[in-house]
């Protein structure tokens, strides 16, 4: 079911994880970003190299997600990602809000939309 593989890629921590994020990104990904900095349109490799800086940045990071819709092939949800940062780890705060849309491929993340808003 892909709702769930797209769950468990965003509750597992994936997006600060290159090794968990080498594992649930297809090869060919293309991942379109709408952030309230401009757009990215970024492959596997920039997701990768993403991942290893923000987890340089970061102590502790969790994922609420708010929302999770699947029709078909097509997962969209909607999170709040949260993180720690090294200066002070003892402070949690809202890195950005998500709206995301995932498609699938071979059980992998393929094509993403994402729009995010810091807090």
């Amino acid at each position: 079911m892909n709702k769930e593989r797209v769950k468990e890629f965003y509750l597992s921590n994936g997006p600060l994880n290159r090794s968990l994020m080498d594992e649930f990104l297809h090869d060919e990904i293309i991942f379109n970003w709408h952030s309230s900095k401009g757009f990215l349109q970024l492959d596997k490799q920039d997701l990768l190299e993403l991942a290893t800086e923000l987890s340089k940045s970061y102590i502790a990071s969790r994922i609420e997600i708010n929302h999770i819709l699947e029709d078909n092939d097509k997962v969209s949800l909607q999170y709040t990602h949260y993180v720690a940062p090294i200066e002070n780890p003892n402070e949690e705060m809202v890195l950005a809000h998500f709206m995301v849309i995932c498609e699938l491929k071979d059980d992998k993340l393929y094509k993403v939309y994402q729009m995010s808003q810091l807090n």
